[in-house]
C-alpha cells in the first residue's frame, strides 16, 4: 500500500529545490562581487563550444586602406587559439583595458576577435582610431541578442576559445595587468599545450 504522504513530499521537493539551487547562485554572484574580482563569477559554457553567432563587419572601419572584416562562430574553429572581447565605445573600463589587448596580442601571437556591443558605428570607429585596434576582425552585436547567447554579463568580457571552437577561459571585466599575467596567458598557454579544459573560476 502506498504511502499517502509520499506524494505531497515529492512535490515539495520540486519547489525547493530550484529555490535552493537559486539561493546557491545568488550566493556565488553575491561573493565575486563583493570580493571585488568579478572574474570570479561563473559560466555555463566553460568546455562547450561557443554559441552559433555571427558578428556582420562594423560599418566603415578600415585597416590600411582595406574593410575590416566580421566574423562567425565557424571563424573560431580553425584549430588556432582565439580571443574574443566584448566591448563598446561607451564603457570606460573598455578604454583602460585596450593598450593590455594590444600587449596580450603580442605576448601570446593569438588572434583577437573584437565585438562592438550595442554601439554607433561612428562612435566605434572613434574609439579604436583613438585608443588602438588590436583585432583581427571587428563583428557587431547592434541588439545584444549575441551577448546574451555568449552569457556576457557587462562590457568588457574576455573569452579564451581553443582551436576546436570551446570557450576554456572567461574573464569578466576590465582586464589588468595582473590578470593577464596571472589568467589570461596561462589560460591561452594551457589551450594552446592541450584539449584540457581550464576554469572560469580562479
Amino acid at each position: 500500500m502506498s504511502d499517502p504522504a509520499a506524494k505531497p513530499r515529492r512535490n515539495l521537493t520540486w519547489v525547493v529545490l530550484p529555490i535552493a539551487i537559486f539561493a546557491v547562485l545568488v550566493a556565488l554572484f553575491g561573493f565575486a562581487l563583493t570580493t571585488g574580482d568579478p572574474s570570479r563569477l561563473p559560466s555555463a559554457l566553460i568546455g562547450k563550444p561557443v554559441p552559433a553567432t555571427e558578428f556582420p563587419a562594423l560599418a566603415g572601419l578600415q585597416e590600411h586602406g582595406a574593410p575590416v572584416s566580421g566574423f562567425s562562430s565557424k571563424s573560431l574553429a580553425d584549430g588556432n587559439v582565439s580571443v574574443v572581447n566584448f566591448w563598446a565605445s561607451w564603457c570606460a573600463e573598455c578604454a583602460t583595458e585596450q593598450g593590455l589587448l594590444g600587449e596580450l596580442k603580442e605576448r601570446t601571437g593569438v588572434p583577437l576577435y573584437g565585438v562592438n556591443y550595442k554601439d554607433k558605428p561612428d562612435s566605434a570607429r572613434r574609439f579604436l582610431g583613438r585608443y588602438g585596434n588590436p583585432f583581427a576582425a571587428v563583428g557587431t552585436d547592434d541588439n545584444g541578442r549575441s551577448a546574451i547567447e555568449w552569457g556576457v554579463y557587462g562590457m568588457p568580457e574576455t573569452f579564451v576559445v581553443n582551436g576546436k571552437g570551446e570557450i576554456v577561459y572567461k574573464h569578466v571585466g576590465a582586464i589588468t595587468p595582473d590578470s593577464m599575467t596571472e589568467r589570461l596567458i596561462p589560460a591561452i598557454e594551457q589551450a594552446k599545450a592541450g584539449p584540457k579544459v581550464g576554469s572560469a573560476v580562479n
